[in-house]
This record gives C-alpha cells, structure tokens and sequence, in this order.
C-alpha cells in the first residue's frame, strides 16, 4: 500500500526539488498543489499522510492551513518546508501542529533524516536506493 504525501507550494521549482529528495524507492502516492486552498481540499476529501507545506504563498499561506488543519481536526504530519528561518516562525507553526521545520532550498540528507527520525522510513536501504 503507498503512503499519500503532499507537497503544498507556489513555486513548481520548490515542489520538484521536495519530491526530487524523496526516497528513490519510497512506494509514494503523491499529490502536489499550489496553494492551501488546493491542499485544504485535498485534505478533506482523502487520507494524507504527510504534508509538506509551505508558508508564503498567495490566496492561503502555510500558517492558515495549519490553522484549518488543527480546526477541522484533520489527521495528517505536517513538514513546514519553508525560508522562513526566524525562531519565532519556527516556534509558531510548531505550537499550531507541525512536526519539523525543513529550510529553503530543501537538502536530501535533512529531509532522509527527518523521514526516518520519525518512522515514515526506517530502511537505510530504501533511502539510499
């Protein structure tokens, strides 16, 4: 069975680079928008395992789906993907419910580490494949 991700971001570049650093063999079922309102649709009409969101963007940003998410009670993890680095960022959109916090541009080894850190992939072998 493959695992449901989606990658939330305005810019095509930073969705590709996000699933160019997944796992080679990861068996994945991905979903890839442009925008919260996009990705909130999504989320509520299908099982998403794992987000991968970004905060600026137009129309609903980052900080808005996470504020949905955590309002409709919708089960998901969330990676805020974002180059936002300031503390106080990081801090907000931990306390509205993501898991981690990944750095603009996005590094394969980083986004390895947080996958296996919290168990969506344990195999080194699936990772280095």
């Amino acid at each position: 069975m493959s695992f449901p991700i989606l990658v939330c971001d305005d810019s095509n570049l930073a969705r590709q680079m996000v699933l160019r650093s997944l796992p080679k063999n990861w068996d994945v079922e991905i979903h890839s928008v442009e925008n919260g309102f996009q990705a909130m649709e999504i989320l509520r009409n299908r099982h998403i395992a794992l987000l991968f969101l970004d905060l600026t963007m137009p129309e609903m940003d980052g900080i808005a789906v996470l504020e949905a998410i955590r309002e409709e009670k919708i089960e998901t993890y969330v990676l805020v993907v974002s180059g936002d680095i300031q503390p106080q960022m990081q801090e907000r959109v931990m306390k509205l419910g993501a898991l981690d916090f990944i750095n603009k541009p996005v590094d394969q080894i980083r986004i390895e580490n947080i996958l296996q850190k919290y168990g969506f992939c344990s195999s080194p072998e699936l990772i280095r494949a």
